[in-house]
């Protein structure tokens, strides 16, 4: 009926679907149906922990920085939609996250929709809750963080991917000017740096806790801006972080 030319609120007043429902299906026109509904690790009638995996870690770092679970269309279905949202300026972390959700959701058609200077990468699966425990009413950094014992035993093995997915989700690689002076004159120096500023205390934690066990140093610029600066630390991000692209 959208198709055929009549608009969102029509389509939503003739079938007695909410609007918010025929929106969402008209934006995510893939089935609801197959994969779908298979079980997962977590919820078996033998509840068990999903394979130790570096794409999840990194996953984990993009959720918590700029994803959010939302019911998918209809919440009868208890279908989720997990919605990971990319600035266009960087259109191979766009890539990167289409990969990374194939890598954790295998077989599962992963959709891209265009939005006003971004782009919304979005997975559906009855599931993600079960992933992703974080998840809960309200805003993250209104609400304890904290991740369950299985997620932390795969942090442990790839703390590297935790750390790049929140880089790169919440953070940045620039260059820092400062002006010294020297011997009585300014002088300008230039040097990389990393930021990664969220609201959520419990997150900023998260990324410190992980660097310190990186070898990292850091440090808080202001209650809501991590900083990484020193010349070695800088490098060792580099080594597999690296700017945006």
């Amino acid at each position: 009926m959208h198709r055929s030319g009549l608009s969102l609120s029509e389509v939503s007043r003739q079938t007695g679907v909410s609007r918010a429902a025929v929106r969402d299906w008209a934006n995510h026109p893939e089935a609801l149906t197959g994969r779908a509904g298979e079980t997962c690790a977590r919820c078996a009638p033998v509840p068990a922990f999903p394979e130790p995996n570096p794409a999840y870690s990194y996953l984990l770092g993009l959720y918590l920085g700029d994803g959010y679970l939302s019911y998918a269309g209809d919440p009868r279905k208890e279908v989720w939609a997990l919605r990971i949202f990319c600035c266009d300026g960087w259109p191979g972390l766009i890539r990167e996250c289409v990969d990374t959700l194939t890598a954790v959701l295998p077989g599962h058609r992963i959709g891209t929709v265009p939005k006003t200077g971004c782009t919304e990468v979005v997975a559906r699966w009855k599931h993600w809750p079960c992933y992703f425990p974080q998840h809960g009413p309200g805003k993250k950094h209104e609400r304890r963080i904290e991740l369950a014992p299985w997620q932390c035993d795969i942090v442990d093995r790839f703390p590297e991917n935790l750390v790049r997915g929140l880089i790169h989700s919440d953070g940045c690689r620039i260059t820092n000017r400062v002006k010294r002076t020297v011997a009585g004159r300014e002088k300008w120096y230039e040097y990389p740096r990393y930021f990664f500023s969220n609201r959520s205390q419990d997150i900023l934690e998260l990324l410190g806790f992980n660097l310190d066990r990186l070898g990292v140093e850091w440090k808080m610029a202001n209650t809501g801006n991590l900083s990484v600066a020193e010349r070695d630390s800088v490098a060792f991000l580099d080594s597999f972080i690296g700017p945006k692209h």
